[in-house]
């Protein structure tokens, strides 16, 4: 027979034993069906409970990174870290992923070199932070190396054979390798990957980023969304500082930097998100102030707030149909998301 459960108290409310649980199941169940701001409450009030409970903790950096709270997810995460909570490897991998949304590569290279230091990566996993740690030096350092004329021969040889990778995670670490290498012994494949309909949009994205920096000022054809656009690497806009995209965050931030500066927060990581995938796409409408009320509706939504097209209409001078082409688009990227590492 079992030992009847320990009832809980906080500030001398009784909660019934096995509460816990079922807040996480629910809030577990809400986070799977994408309804982030109530998986955020429901393990919240879990977390409460059960403040040291690995999968409530886990669930809840999962619902902030889906909802673009990565601040909460970030710091939620380093606290596990801290207490030991979880798998550690697992959780470092998800620190990391929080770190890149965040764009904190710093950061990232600090921590993995903290970790090769301490001799604590096992063998398995060194190669894969090592490419991690490669491609966030490139990131943070901004470096713009010259294409070399001459090359090794053994770089010559080498293939990236992207098509020929099913695991998402593997194809973007292939890719990640290349940022302390010369990419022109694999220019063919990469125009290929690129212009191919099936090639991923976050993929391409770090490629034309690597091209970028590395120089590469020749016209080549990318695919993405079954559109398809001639672009020069070197006159590509940088990814944080695309023109729209920053007019979207001002028109959202003139509105909400005093009166709510957490549903900003929320808005400027889907707007960042979502012109990351897109780049260098410039998608319709065209119309700025229809893209700003179309995330400001959809952050209201995530977060469990009753969205007022006719308010938002009113307040961005647009009209509700623009605005409602502006989150169609959205929610069709959205499907497509962003990789694990």
């Amino acid at each position: 027979m079992k030992k009847r459960e320990k009832i809980q108290s906080i500030d001398n409310i009784i909660f019934f034993p096995g509460l816990e649980k079922r807040l996480a199941d629910k809030g577990l169940e809400s986070l799977q069906k994408k309804k982030y701001a109530e998986a955020i409450n429901l393990l919240e009030e879990a977390r409460e409970l059960d403040a040291d409970n690995g999968d409530i903790l886990i669930g809840l950096v999962l619902a902030y990174f889906e909802a673009a709270s990565f601040q909460k997810a970030k710091d939620l995460a380093n606290e596990m870290l801290l207490k030991g909570i979880g798998d550690y490897f697992q959780m470092v991998d998800l620190y990391l992923t929080i770190l890149i949304q965040l764009n904190e590569y710093p950061e990232i290279v600090a921590t993995i070199e903290a970790l090769l230091e301490e001799k604590e990566i096992p063998l398995d996993k060194h190669d894969h932070f090592l490419t991690i740690l490669q491609f966030s030096r490139r990131m943070a350092e901004h470096n713009q190396p010259e294409f070399n004329e001459e090359l090794p021969e053994e770089s010559i040889t080498n293939k990236l054979n992207l098509f020929s990778i099913d695991n998402l995670n593997q194809q973007m670490l292939v890719i990640a390798n290349l940022a302390e290498k010369n990419v022109r012994p694999y220019l063919p494949e990469i125009e290929d990957y690129l212009i191919a309909k099936e090639g991923h949009p976050f993929l391409k994205t770090m490629l034309l980023t690597l091209l970028k920096e590395q120089e590469y000022d020749r016209e080549l054809v990318v695919n993405k969304f079954n559109n398809q656009l001639n672009v020069i690497p070197t006159e590509l806009p940088e990814i944080n500082l695309q023109p729209r995209m920053k007019e979207i965050e001002e028109l959202v931030g003139n509105r909400l930097e005093n009166s709510n500066p957490v549903l900003l927060e929320n808005i400027i990581g889907m707007v960042e998100q979502i012109f990351f995938i897109s780049y260098p796409f410039d998608l319709q409408p065209e119309n700025t102030h229809a893209w700003a009320a179309a995330f400001h509706l959809l952050a209201h939504d995530y977060l469990g707030i009753d969205p007022e097209m006719d308010k938002i209409s009113s307040e961005y001078q647009v009209s509700s149909e623009k605005i409602e082409l502006a989150m169609a688009k959205i929610r069709e990227i959205e499907e497509i998301s962003y990789p694990n590492i």
